[in-house]
């Protein structure tokens, strides 16, 4: 199985690291999403699409490049993120642009990170540590079950 993970990660790189145990997991190509290119996942089995969530949404570079990407047939892909909550609600603008893309999203992950966005910063932010061994070992095992979805 073929597939490409793209990523934004702005300021704390947890949603790169968490990328990088996924790639591991996986064997898959890895590109931040500035360096993307909308025709590069054609030639994937199955994609990854991941950030940071900003104001309830993946980071605008990463839905701004899902809004490029050309029409898909048979694609599959998942949705991963990093949130000072960690909840895969914030997943539905960028589900949404992938599936009328053509993409079939296989699952999703997500874990809280260090969250010093806005008012947040004045306090240290929360969830310093944020994705810990734990959540990195999560992530891990979310990757090796992408390898028996169908």
């Amino acid at each position: 199985m073929k597939t490409l993970i793209v990523y934004t990660s702005v300021h704390h790189q947890n949603t790169e690291n968490i990328a990088k145990v996924m790639t591991e997991e996986l064997e898959a190509d890895i590109v931040p999403t500035v360096k993307a290119q909308p025709g590069m996942v054609a030639a994937y089995d199955l994609v990854g699409f991941g950030s940071g969530i900003y104001f309830g949404k993946h980071h605008k570079t990463l839905l701004q490049f899902a809004e490029t990407l050309p029409a898909m047939t048979k694609n599959r892909a998942f949705i991963f993120s990093t949130s000072g909550d960690g909840k895969k609600k914030h997943h539905a603008a960028l589900k949404e642009t992938l599936v009328n893309r053509g993409f079939s999203i296989v699952d999703e992950f997500s874990c809280k990170g260090w969250d010093t966005w806005g008012p947040l910063k004045l306090f240290g932010g929360i969830n310093k540590g944020k994705p810990d061994g734990e959540d990195l070992a999560g992530a891990r095992a979310f990757a090796r079950g992408l390898k028996n979805k169908p």
